[in-house]
């Protein structure tokens, strides 16, 4: 097709440093309650204002979407990120109300939630049902350049093993409506009950992920491409790899390392299948005990190594995933960026062990909120 003005040429896909963007999603909380508010559509419609389509609303009527611009580097992601947020902020702010970045509502009135009246959300509820009572979450979404679909299926592949991982470095939904769940991404429990969620299948060729999804589509499975759920998946929208595994991080710093850290992943992966290797096949079993694990006890406990079941404490694995795409992140540029910003992350906590520390002080969930209002662009 001959490039148009409605129709711009692909961008060229650089192999060695693929850009990178994110998507996350925010509570829109009550300052005085410190309860999320079904009030997102008008700070929505204020960001867009400055972020244009880039500024949305989600399925929950107090649930906000932002999304940067694909960036190469990751200063600059970082930029694009403080931006961001810090134009939802003062849209909330506007309409007296504030923003944060948690997996899980700390503090409302949240099941059932208040859910936007949409025809393709109606075809949601009718197949999916009470599944919908626990959708008060937020995630973050790094999406990585991969025009070729073939390639980007068997990334998928190389990635599995380390979603746990990035479960545990991202853990940020420990408490859930004033109740502390005894987790620390509590967000990845309620998000696996889901028929078509979690960590993908293998698929040892791209045609195999077509025709399950095709079956799943017969079957009543699935609504329609969007509704597939993956932790990671070619997008159904853009030429990219989308990998949504994380708790939204509590910051925007954190949030700029799980994207580092994920194209690391990616381009790792993109060696390897180069080399012809279609990717590891840890045991479904030890994959699931892994995620368990990992949203349990985020990094201050052990990790399970999907491939050999062998437990490790959680900063253990988090080194083994630093020293798998060292070189990758070497070709990026990140590398120094994701070291600082790693051992920032096991000196401070997680966004979980935070919002637990913070809780702990008083026992007061409405600390944990206004802790994570100040946090928001940080």
């Amino acid at each position: 097709m001959t490039a148009t003005a409605q129709t711009p040429p692909p961008v060229p896909f650089d192999p060695v440093r693929p850009l990178m963007g994110v998507e996350e999603e925010y509570f829109v909380v009550d300052p005085v309650t410190r309860a999320v508010t079904p009030r997102a559509a008008e700070v929505a419609k204020r960001a867009a204002a400055v972020l244009g389509d880039r500024a949305s609303t989600e399925i929950i009527r107090f649930q906000v979407e932002a999304k940067t611009p694909p960036c190469a580097d990751s200063a600059g992601l970082a930029e694009r990120l403080r931006e961001m947020r810090a134009a939802m902020a003062s849209a909330a702010a506007r309409e007296g109300l504030a923003v944060v970045a948690s997996g899980t509502p700390v503090l409302g009135d949240v099941v059932p939630p208040p859910i936007v009246d949409d025809s393709r959300y109606d075809l949601g509820i009718a197949a999916y049902r009470t599944l919908h009572d626990e959708q008060s979450i937020c995630a973050g979404h790094v999406h990585v350049h991969l025009p070729d679909r073939a390639r980007a299926v068997l990334a998928g592949n190389h990635l599995r093993p380390w979603l746990p991982v990035l479960i545990a470095m991202t853990a940020n939904s420990p408490l859930w409506a004033g109740r502390d769940t005894g987790y620390a991404a509590w967000r990845v429990l309620c998000w696996n009950k889901w028929p078509v969620a979690g960590p993908p299948p293998y698929f040892a060729e791209p045609e195999e992920f077509d025709r399950l999804v095709a079956t799943l589509t017969d079957a009543g499975v699935l609504v329609d491409p969007g509704t597939i759920f993956w932790d990671v998946r070619p997008s159904a929208r853009l030429p990219t790899l989308e990998v949504r595994v994380a708790d939204v991080p509590a910051t925007a710093g954190e949030s700029a390392l799980l994207a580092a850290v994920v194209r690391g992943l990616v381009v790792t992966a993109l060696e390897r299948i180069g080399d012809g290797d279609p990717g590891p096949r840890p045991p479904e079993a030890l994959l699931r005990a892994a995620y368990w694990q990992a949203a349990r006890d985020g990094m201050d406990g052990h990790g399970i190594d999907p491939l050999t079941g062998e437990r490790h404490p959680a900063a253990d694995r988090v080194g083994a995933l630093l020293r798998h795409i060292r070189p990758a992140l070497e070709l990026t540029g990140d590398l120094d960026m994701v070291t600082e910003r790693l051992a920032r992350l096991g000196g401070e906590g997680t966004g979980a062990a935070r919002q637990r520390a913070v809780h702990a002080r008083r026992g007061l969930p409405s600390d944990v909120v206004d802790h994570l209002v100040g946090h928001f662009t940080a």
